[in-house]
């Protein structure tokens, strides 16, 4: 099997993920695992499929064949490769979610994975969005990240780490064991 990693992009409309759908079935291929939105009058997102070997390039020309409603990139992932999350958590590691809210201003997110990053924890997702302040006017911020924290981490200083952030930013944050 070849493990292909499609990033698509287009112009959001009903039907676009039925299109992709059926050019990953008509080209031989699984629909495997997928993060897919509509942002900012866009429809964009990944999805990882499968395919047999001796199908994969069919299945590339198929979705090729979508450029007049999505972009499609393809690229090759590693079938051998264990999903590195689920691995973490496997090898003695926990999963660990932080949940911010505040108002919205540059660099939070920037800040925020800079603490991952010194703590050598890889993000495993983020799902955030601004919204209308209601009563204080203004726009909030909010994020959910999702990490797996190796075996050998140390998860109570990164907790402390994630809230003398939050305090320098004005921002409310829990941090939770998945």
């Amino acid at each position: 099997m070849t493990t292909l990693v499609l990033t698509v992009i287009g112009d959001d409309r009903a039907g676009l993920v039925n299109e992709l759908a059926e050019a990953v079935a008509a080209g031989g291929g699984n629909w495997e695992r997928s993060s897919l939105a509509e942002l900012a009058g866009k429809f964009a997102g990944i999805v990882v499929v499968t395919a047999p070997a001796g199908r994969a390039a069919a299945l590339e020309q198929r979705l090729r064949g979508l450029s007049h409603t999505l972009d499609v990139t393809v690229r090759e992932g590693d079938d051998q490769s264990p999903d590195t999350q689920a691995h973490r958590l496997e090898d003695g590691g926990r999963e660990l979610v932080v949940e911010l809210v505040g108002n919205d201003h540059p660099g939070i997110i920037r800040e925020i994975s800079a603490v991952f990053g010194r703590h050598v924890v890889s993000i495993g997702a983020i799902d955030s969005d601004t919204r209308e302040a209601p009563m204080a006017g203004g726009r909030l911020f909010e994020a959910r990240i999702s990490a797996a924290i190796p075996r050998d981490a140390d998860p109570a200083a990164l907790r402390a780490d994630l809230e003398e952030l939050a305090g320098e930013l004005q921002v409310d944050l829990e941090v939770a064991d998945a």
